[in-house]
């Protein structure tokens, strides 16, 4: 593979940053599909789900986190990630997503339809899901 040029990332969540520095590709999820980012990538501003979010440092150092909703913005400066969270997967709790996902569950099957109440819950259990996924992964 060709040596890529490295760019600036920084990933913030509302407890601060989670990670600031140079990459050579970042790999992500937004609202309409999955975007891989290199440099001189064109400008963007994308709506971020939740997913396994990838910073390559190199083609053999690749850091992961579990990224919640939130947005991504490309400008010729680097790379923005604005997520509500970010956590490793080693620091995921399995038990912990397992009862999240449950109440968010049941919290869905009981909201009316169509109401706010409903939205959330299907967002919660999305991110449950994901964060329950990433975790499992990284403890087989």
């Amino acid at each position: 593979m060709a040596a890529k040029t490295p760019f600036r990332v920084e990933v913030l969540t509302p407890e601060g940053s989670c990670f600031d520095g140079d990459v050579v590709q970042i790999s992500t999820r937004t609202k309409t599909g999955s975007i891989g980012i290199l440099a001189r990538h064109q400008p963007l501003l994308g709506m971020l789900e939740p997913t396994e979010l990838r910073l390559y440092r190199s083609e053999s150092e690749i850091l992961t986190y579990a990224q919640g909703e939130g947005y991504i913005q490309v400008s010729p400066d680097g790379v923005l990630v604005l997520v509500e969270e970010a956590h490793e997967p080693g620091s995921l709790d399995v038990a912990d997503l397992r009862e999240k996902l449950r109440r968010a569950s049941d919290a869905l099957a009981s909201a009316q339809a169509g109401t706010e109440e409903a939205r959330r819950a299907a967002t919660d259990k999305r991110r449950w899901e994901t964060f329950l996924r990433i975790a499992e992964g990284a403890a087989a």
